[in-house]
């Protein structure tokens, strides 16, 4: 047998309750539940697009994922860039060397022209305009 609190919108097995209780955490607007709900809303995964809330009736029921908001997108853009411009990074100081020590091959030389303007690009992606952004095509 589980119980369901609202405000902590989680389950609580009725077997763990005094443990709960010696600790003074049991929530105190748990309800208990059939074992159908909690099967339901805590076994398995939640439908795509879903995620479990808290309903007025003190149950759970599943509720669309809400839209990202300017934030959020932003700062996902941002780290994303951050991702990109780290890789071209990587890709970019062992070529630059070879060029440096004059050891870079024909190929080396073209590669890392490409990388160069690929994080040149990068750099100029305005997050700001998440989630409208068109990332440059990453070189092979």
């Amino acid at each position: 047998m589980y119980n369901y609190s609202a405000k902590n919108n989680a389950f609580y097995p009725d077997s763990e309750r005094s443990n709960y209780e010696l600790y003074d955490s049991w929530p105190n607007d748990c309800v208990s539940v059939p074992d159908s709900i909690y099967s339901e809303f805590a076994a398995f995964e939640p439908p795509i697009g879903k995620v479990r809330t808290a309903g007025s009736d003190g149950l759970p029921y599943w509720n669309d994922i809400p839209k990202a908001t300017k934030a959020e997108l932003i700062a996902i853009a941002d780290a994303e860039k951050f991702a990109y411009l780290a890789l071209a990074n990587e890709k970019i100081a062992p070529m630059a060397d070879a060029v440096d020590l004059e050891m870079a091959t024909n190929e080396e030389i073209r590669q890392l022209k490409e990388w160069k303007i690929y994080r040149v690009l990068l750099t100029r992606i305005d997050t700001g305009t998440a989630p409208d952004i068109i990332w440059p095509t990453q070189p092979e």
